[in-house]
């Protein structure tokens, strides 16, 4: 079959053992170029978070250099400048953001924008924001982080195990820690819509981790000698049946997104959606890519360390280095379903030859019955 056929047809056969080792590297070295970007670029954040004020003048021909040569002289050339178009496209304003902290340079913006935009300063419109919005948002954003992180531990330490807990959890701090990273590396601006696609982002990435593991805990069945599967072996295996999933789930996922970035923030103009769409969108991506490549390694690395597990890879000597045909992964699901069913039914035999025999039910005590009524005793003469 094509590999399109194999796709499609519930099992690729894949070798996904032989890219977990590369794709942990990778991510290795991407974390690692995130971190170091976080400290020393730091985030672009916006005046939610930072304070400062938000002007916007209505013009059809005032361009982004003359608006920073109007404010070069105030000291703010540095501001965030943006062309804002109507969905219509009848209606043109330039917005600037910019750190101001005196009532007196607010103005002063205000007056600058109405000349070079050749308006009356009224029409000029003027936001402020504090500092301490931001800190608000911050915190609460904080404290919804660590509940996040405390009760995925709990319910799924509690609904499959403690490994399966710590492997969705490594791989949402990746997504995270990633996410972040793109916005520190591109200083795409962090808005608090940006903090709510952020937390959005964790949800996906734990459901799409979920539904993988909860695939290799059916498949746990199919580890053994009998099969000549390693746990590993099998969370490949696991992997392949829930591959194409995956990847539907994260195209049909994108699609919305899509749409919010090309009609939105293009379309209608609005850039708080481009932010909120970016965001989800390096988010989806890499939590996809974080459920095969990055919770399931580090999974099969954990359970490989379980004594019994561990003495199955000794006896069948370590996990297979080659390529897995579908055909022969096909094979190893239906040998471990029948050494399943063989075992129930050895496990039956044995239960039922050792135990007692039965015990011999008594013989009932047969009562004879009369064909005929008995005769009658003669009676005496008196005398």
């Amino acid at each position: 079959m094509s590999l399109r056929q194999r796709l499609y047809s519930g099992n690729p056969g894949l070798d996904f053992r032989r890219a977990w080792g590369r794709a942990l590297v990778v991510s290795a070295i991407v974390v690692g170029l995130c971190l170091t970007s976080l400290a020393v670029r730091g985030l672009n954040l916006g005046i939610d978070f930072v304070g400062g004020g938000v002007w916007e003048v209505p013009s059809a021909d005032l361009s982004i250099e003359a608006t920073r040569d109007a404010l070069r002289p105030l000291g703010h050339d540095d501001a965030r400048i943006q062309e804002v178009t109507a969905a219509t496209g009848t209606g043109r304003t330039v917005r600037v953001e910019a750190d101001v902290d005196a009532v007196d340079d607010s103005r002063a913006i205000v007056d600058a924008l109405a000349e070079a935009a050749d308006v009356p300063a009224g029409e000029v419109s003027i936001n402020t924001v504090g500092p301490r919005w931001g800190d608000e948002i911050t915190g609460a954003a904080q404290r919804a982080l660590m509940f996040f992180f405390a009760a995925i531990a709990v319910y799924l330490s509690v609904r499959l195990e403690w490994r399966m807990a710590v492997g969705a959890l490594v791989a949402v701090v990746h997504d995270i820690a990633v996410t972040v990273g793109v916005f520190s590396l591109l200083q795409f601006t962090v808005t608090p819509a940006t903090v709510i696609a952020f937390l959005t982002i964790l949800g996906y990435s734990l459901y799409d981790t979920v539904v993988v593991f909860d695939k290799v805990k059916e498949s746990e069945h199919l580890v053994g000698t009998g099969t000549k599967m390693t746990y590993t072996d099998m969370a490949n295996y696991a992997t392949n049946e829930v591959f194409m999933r995956s990847v539907n789930t994260t195209i049909t996922s994108m699609l919305p997104i899509v749409s919010i970035l090309l009609l939105g923030s293009l379309a209608l103009g609005a850039t708080t959606l481009q932010e909120f769409g970016i965001a989800l969108a390096i988010g989806l991506l890499v939590g996809a890519y974080s459920s095969l490549f990055v919770a399931m390694p580090v999974l099969a690395w954990l359970k490989e360390r379980e004594p019994e597990i561990a003495e199955v890879s000794r006896k069948l000597g370590g996990n297979r280095a080659v390529p897995v045909e579908a055909s022969e992964v096909a094979t190893m699901a239906s040998v471990g379903r029948r050494q399943v069913r063989e075992d129930a039914k050895a496990r039956r035999q044995r239960e039922g030859s050792s135990s007692p025999p039965p015990a011999a039910a008594p013989t009932p005590r047969i009562t004879p019955t009369l064909t005929h009524p008995p005769r009658p005793r003669k009676k005496g003469k008196r005398r």
